[in-house]
């Protein structure tokens, strides 16, 4: 207290001076319309400057927010698509209530909480497990392509084999064509996987896209994979053909693991046969 008077006192006539200036503008102001409109517009800018500011560093704040909420929309957009409703063929189909009978496909969102991709045999770990439906060999996705395969499973987790694992053979195809291979990775470039089992015949091209083939129960046909970088031909064969992935294996953000309806159907009928 001591000290605040001191400086009152040290400093006393250029606080009056200043006290007696602050008096003299706001008579100013409130006198003259002209001043007033000056300084309100003053005045407005400043604050808006300052609410603006605010407001986008709010706006920065809340991004992670607004980004899970989009992501859990993707999500539900997905199932709304992969649902098709039959109302009648010919008048003798029954529209059957349970839309889940119609859904071959539904997607469930996730994050990745560990991603390994300089091992030979690589796996992720995801943030929800059997509560929500998980199993092992589900696909998993996310808005550049494939992931991996869902592998063991928790309550509230899940590890996926990725695509970066020696073990991973995961069925592919051309996109402009019907010839089918199998995507494997040779355990050196996180970025580059391998095509093999692609017949001769098939006529490809660097750039030539590679999609999911849909011949198995773990993806669904056409996710993207990623391009071919370069191939050999040896003895009437491909020797081989590396694939530029669209996904960078070591920045995995949120995934989409996939559930096939259909899936314990196909198997137990191939069960039956093979």
């Amino acid at each position: 207290m001591q000290q605040i008077i001191s400086f009152i006192i040290k400093y006393k006539y250029f606080i009056l001076f200043m006290l007696l200036e602050v008096i003299a503008l706001n008579f100013t102001v409130q006198s003259h319309s002209f001043h007033k409109s000056k300084f309100v517009n003053s005045a407005n800018v400043l604050t808006g400057g300052i609410y603006n500011k605010i407001h986008s560093f709010k706006q920065y704040t809340s991004l992670k927010g607004h980004n899970q909420l989009l992501l859990e929309e993707n999500v539900r957009l997905k199932n709304k698509l992969s649902k098709t409703l039959i109302n009648s063929i010919h008048d003798t189909v029954t529209v059957i209530d349970s839309l889940k009978y119609f859904q071959k496909y539904s997607y469930t969102f996730a994050n990745v909480i560990n991603n390994q991709y300089h091992k030979k045999h690589n796996y992720l770990t995801v943030n929800i497990g059997s509560k929500k439906g998980v199993k092992p060999d589900q696909g998993v996705i996310n808005s550049k392509g494939i992931i991996g395969i869902t592998n063991t499973t928790s309550n509230n987790y899940a590890t996926v084999l990725s695509i970066l694992n020696e073990n991973s053979k995961i069925n592919v195809k051309l996109l402009n064509s019907l010839h089918f291979g199998t995507l494997i990775w040779n355990g050196k470039d996180y970025n580059i996987l391998q095509l093999v089992d692609l017949p001769i015949q098939a006529d490809i091209k660097e750039g030539d896209t590679i999609i999911t083939g849909g011949r198995s129960t773990i993806f669904p046909k056409g996710i993207p994979v990623g391009i071919i970088l370069d191939f050999n031909k040896k003895n009437n064969s491909y020797k081989s053909i590396n694939i530029k992935l669209f996904n960078d294996m070591s920045a995995i953000g949120p995934v989409n693991i996939i559930t096939n309806f259909d899936k314990k159907e196909i198997n137990n009928l191939e069960e039956t046969v093979y």
